[in-house]
């Protein structure tokens, strides 16, 4: 018997309007308005994140919804799902007005939303954290059986091989993003939100969900898309919005619309361009010989890694989800200790040296994961900021342990330094857009002064705009003295930043190259794990 949760509603497919058309003229050529915000606005303390905004989503499209970090995209998306509400305005369902007070509210209505920031349990399974707060009945009891069919279903449509009662902290993140939109897929969802669902995907996954996507939307079902992405956009897209700095600017189908008035939408100016300016190589800092790492369940995480790392070199890590480049970083920082290997930082052996020490001694790390490993969410921008730093004698005073202006002024000229969008340093950090945040965590990373940095997937989420700050960021790193590797899934990124490119497969380093020796079919060719 079908599961009526999953049916979705029988609409008929509507016709494609690639006109840019108000309202009323989209209900005559046939591709109505599903939802409409008319005038809404979303303030917070000293911030304006949605500024009287009229918003439409098209019925059975795929409406791409893009704007720099800050611009209001994020807000927009919480008010429609039921996580916030407006300060002001109004939302309209099928042109009637709706008060969604909550995301349960907001599902009975068939409104769903995949959270850029992964929203599930590590310590439950597959299985439960799909069907949490959704769960099947029978006769008082949950039906175990019934829900670990259909979990197995929605997983096989996502090409994800993995049994429903896995512990899900036991995936990697692009499999736990699969595991969320699976969660999605088992509602009833006439309006699904994708809120940077590729974020964490390789390439092969991304197909994968293109073609759910297709799939849902001969099933009636409408789709609200964000993505930092451009190439991805125009590829899956209908239509297009483009909100900067909490305000409505333009609105196109995708037929009609170009990357370069994408960006020109998004930016307000001539966009920013970043030219690769190599530093100056230096002595070598950093060295790992025959480094291994085993899986808990088996098999290699790391096998025989060898690498170095110089002063004022910037290496990109690319490779394909599960090839071994977080694994390798957190490894060499200490998080992991390897099995067997060496490392070395300047001709020092550290392998048996805890990750506090190696803090200690200049090293640093951001994570891919910002939310989970990058920040605390309950303390306050300065606190995340200064969390690593604290120990550090430039904060002390002589009977205090901490002081305030050193700390405050410290944290001021690192928001200046990465063009932060804050009011105030003492609001929580939450209150930060997700590229903020991950500004907030590079941050930390630099207040420690370290000598080697690792960044993994610096701009995972990370909209044109903020991308450019980060790159410049690293090159004047480089441009210091500091020893910079950085993993990226996206070949243009490694292939325009790097010195040097190291690819990984299946725990191994398949290829070293410098930068001219680097393109995309050698990078595709190496990242392709060979039996």
């Amino acid at each position: 018997m079908a599961n009526p949760r999953t049916a979705a509603a029988a609409e008929p497919r509507s016709h494609y309007v690639n006109d840019r058309v108000t309202p009323r003229a989209s209900l005559r050529q046939g591709a109505p308005v599903i939802i409409e915000t008319r005038g809404v606005s979303r303030l917070y303390p000293g911030v304006v994140a949605l500024d009287n905004v009229d918003y439409r989503v098209y019925r059975n499209q795929v409406n791409v919804l893009i704007g720099e970090n800050g611009a209001g995209k994020s807000t927009m998306m919480k008010m429609l799902a039921g996580v916030e509400t407006p300060t002001s305005g109004q939302i309209l369902l099928d042109g009637q007005p709706v008060a969604l007070g909550s995301t349960h509210q907001a599902e009975k209505l068939g409104i769903s939303i995949i959270f850029q920031e992964l929203n599930l349990f590590p310590n439950m399974t597959v299985m439960d954290n799909i069907f949490i707060g959704n769960e099947f009945f029978q006769r008082g009891r949950i039906n175990v059986t019934y829900q670990y069919q259909l979990a197995k279903a929605l997983l096989e449509r996502l090409e994800l091989d993995v049994d429903p009662l896995t512990p899900l902290e036991e995936l990697a993140i692009g499999h736990q993003q699969l595991v969320e939109i699976a969660r999605a897929l088992s509602k009833d969802t006439r309006v699904l939100i994708m809120d940077e669902p590729t974020s964490a995907l390789s390439q092969s996954e991304v197909k994968v969900l293109f073609n759910v996507i297709e799939q849902l939307k001969r099933r009636g079902v409408t789709i609200i898309y964000i993505s930092h992405r451009l190439e991805e956009l125009m590829a899956i897209g209908d239509r297009i919005t483009v909100l900067r700095d909490g305000k409505f600017v333009a609105e196109r189908a995708i037929a009609q619309a170009s990357i370069p008035w994408i960006i020109a939408s998004m930016v307000g100016e001539k966009a920013k361009h970043f030219d690769y300016s190599p530093a100056v190589k230096g002595e070598e800092v950093l060295a790992a010989r025959g480094l291994t790492l085993l899986h808990q369940n088996g098999g290699y995480a790391l096998n025989g890694v060898g690498l170095t790392l110089h002063r004022g070199e910037v290496v990109g890590v690319y490779g394909l989800l599960g090839a071994g480049r977080t694994e390798l970083f957190k490894t060499l920082l200490g998080v992991f200790k390897p099995d067997a290997g060496e490392i070395t930082l300047g001709g020092r052996r550290i392998e048996h040296l805890s990750f506090r020490r190696r803090l200690a001694l200049g090293m640093a790390l951001v994570p891919e994961d910002r939310q989970a490993e990058g920040l605390v969410q309950l303390l306050s921008i300065k606190a995340n900021m200064t969390l690593s730093s604290l120990r550090s004698k430039r904060f002390w005073q002589t009977l205090l342990p901490i002081r305030n202006d050193k700390e405050s002024g410290a944290v001021r000229r690192m928001i200046d330094t990465l063009a932060i969008k804050v009011s105030d340093v003492d609001l929580s950090v939450t209150s930060l857009s997700g590229g903020n945040q991950q500004k907030v965590v590079l941050g930390k990373a630099l207040l420690t002064q370290p000598q080697v940095v690792f960044l993994d997937e610096p701009t995972r989420g990370i909209d044109v705009g903020a991308k450019t700050d980060v790159y410049h960021l690293i090159g004047a790193m480089a441009q210091q003295g500091l020893a910079v590797m950085f993993s990226s899934s996206e070949l243009d990124e490694v292939m325009q930043l790097a010195d040097r490119v190291i690819v990984m497969a299946d725990g191994k380093i398949t290829a070293d190259l410098p930068r001219a020796g680097v393109n995309r079919e050698t990078l595709i060719r190496a990242s392709t794990p060979h039996d």
